[in-house]
């Protein structure tokens, strides 16, 4: 049995009748798309997303190290766990902050928010300025509302009406029914400070970008023995951080000198204060040619500020000097920071004292005549179950050195860079550099090396760590801040409320007046209830109220 014939599909209509709608172009689909995406970027659950997402994504600065914080930090994470600093460094875990994907993100949150906010400001602006809203036609359906007869006067009514509103927003207006209302709204400074709060939080994103645009962050090691730093050139610094506008040719013009360093701790080692007694000169001095220097002192949140730049004091410790005196009877100090390596504070430290020998001019001998003195400082010696120098208190009381004199070549004319705090492990490796003497000294003791050469272990001087940090932008994050807590408090604390009077003749009576009452809070209705019944009594006073 053969199935019925089919009719063909019928085309779509139009309502019209005519052709099928054609789909839209690339074009016309483009700017659907991009204007999708802009609504969906700029709503207000983007912004909130997006704000979360930022919090998630500074996480791993908590977790790992910093390298603008604390590079030696970074350093042992490598060696702890050397299959697990590389991933992270390709993740960007130890310049969170400065990372492509925490840019991003601070990116998009901007732009969310700029196009979310400055809306809803000219939104909240337009409805500052409007008058309030006219009376609505049944007032007994309102939250609050009352009513009574009055033996007065319409007139008579709305001139206490007038005066019981006396700082509020108020509108008279003459109704079709004969009747006079008042339309009356207070708590307009709730959206002033709504406004407020949403242009102060774009504020204090753009004083942030402005301050890691224009701004630059620096670290330098300073023996506290009068050592001078100026802040002439990014040469002199050990670590600088610039801002993308930042080259370093035009940093603020300053000197200091840290003259010595001050410490006290607990009995348990435990630092309870640490400073240091310094002096500078402003860029006005040095401009000016005055050689005078202020002196001042710094401490742990106690900055030094000069020029708009913040010195602070971000740690210490201690640079033994050595000094080596060769066979021919030629000699030379060298005095250079260690860092410390224990994290427990005892500021057990470790470095590299290097030396070259004088008066050697062949190249090959001055190459393989280089000298370090490597190993362990403790400020306050002990020996621990192992026979290992341990330090227990950060503290000079028994300064003690385990030193590895090594003898070889020491890379300083290959130039590359090199840490000042070790030796090139490659060129022990390959046998360029060797070691020669070990030995554990106090202050004034001596080691000699096979071929008559002397180290001696002279003393120490403590060194400061200063961050110097330049902010352009703190200035406006600081007010903004202000703003924004000071909007936030306004749009919390007060409460917006409406309150309507319609006052009507009595029919067949000059005097009398029939007078209705409406409120209605804006936002929470806690505590207008009670401000309700009392413009409501004080207006109704020679009224017989009906209901309230």
């Amino acid at each position: 049995m053969s199935s019925p014939p089919t009719a063909p599909p019928t085309p779509p209509q139009t309502s019209s009748g005519g052709e099928p709608p054609s789909r839209p172009g690339p074009f016309r689909a483009g700017a659907a798309l991009l204007r999708n995406t802009w609504r969906g970027l700029t709503s207000m659950r983007t912004a909130l997303v997006l704000l979360f997402l930022l919090a998630v994504a500074a996480l791993p600065g908590a977790l790992f190290p910093q390298r603008s914080l604390n590079a030696f930090l970074v350093d042992d994470f490598y060696a702890d766990y050397p299959a697990a600093a590389p991933i992270v460094e390709a993740l960007g875990g130890f310049e969170v902050f400065a990372s492509p994907w925490f840019a991003a993100i601070y990116l998009l949150l901007m732009i969310s928010l700029v196009g979310c906010v400055l809306p809803r400001s000219r939104e909240y602006w337009r409805g500052m300025r409007q008058p309030p809203v006219a009376i609505p036609r049944n007032l007994s359906r309102l939250p609050h509302h009352a009513s009574g007869a009055s033996v007065e006067a319409p007139e008579a009514v709305l001139g206490r009406a007038r005066t019981l509103l006396r700082g509020w927003r108020t509108v008279e207006r003459s109704e079709a029914d004969g009747s006079r209302t008042v339309s009356a709204e207070k708590g307009y400074l709730r959206e002033t400070g709504n406004l407020v709060f949403h242009l102060s939080l774009i504020g204090i994103l753009l004083g942030l970008a402005g301050g890691k645009m224009y701004g630059y962050e620096g670290d330098v090691i300073i023996r506290a023995d009068g050592t001078e730093f100026c802040n002439s050139s990014v040469l002199g610094y050990d670590t600088f951080r610039a801002g993308l506008r930042v080259d370093g040719t035009d940093l603020n013009q300053f000197c200091v000198r840290v003259d010595r360093f001050n410490g006290s701790w607990l009995p348990n080692g435990q630092p309870a204060t640490f400073g240091a007694d310094v002096a500078y000169q402003t860029g006005e001095d040095l401009r000016n040619g005055r050689t005078s220097w202020r002196p001042t002192d710094i401490s742990i949140n106690q900055p030094l500020r000069t020029d708009g730049d913040r010195i602070y004091l971000t740690g210490y410790g201690y640079a033994p000097e050595f000094t080596v005196t060769w066979p021919d009877g030629q000699s030379r100090t060298g005095e250079i920071q260690w860092r410390p390596v224990d994290l427990s504070g005892t500021q057990l430290s470790e470095g590299a004292t290097k030396f070259e020998r004088p008066g050697v001019t062949d190249p090959e001998a001055r190459r393989t005549t280089q000298l370090a003195v490597t190993g362990t400082f403790a400020p306050t010696g002990a020996i621990d179950q192992q026979g290992r120098l341990a330090s227990v208190h950060p503290d000079l009381r028994a300064p003690t050195a385990d030193v590895n004199v090594l003898l070889g070549d020491l890379g300083i004319d290959d130039g590359r860079g090199q840490s000042i705090f070790a030796v090139d492990q490659q060129k022990i490796d390959d046998g360029e550099l060797r070691s020669v003497a070990q030995d554990r000294l106090g202050i004034g003791d001596t080691v000699r090396l096979p071929d008559g050469t002397v180290v001696r272990f002279d003393g120490v001087t403590p060194w400061v760590n200063l961050q110097v940090g330049y902010d352009p932008g703190q200035v406006w994050v600081l007010v903004f801040s202000m703003l924004m807590v000071g909007g936030l408090s306004l749009s919390l604390l007060i409460k917006r409320r409406r309150f309507w009077v319609r006052v009507q003749a009595t029919d067949g009576d000059a005097t009398g007046s029939r007078v209705e009452l409406g409120g209605l809070a804006r936002t929470d209705r806690a505590g207008y209830g009670e401000e309700f019944d009392r413009l409501s009594a004080e207006l109704l006073a020679p009224t017989q109220n009906k209901d309230g």
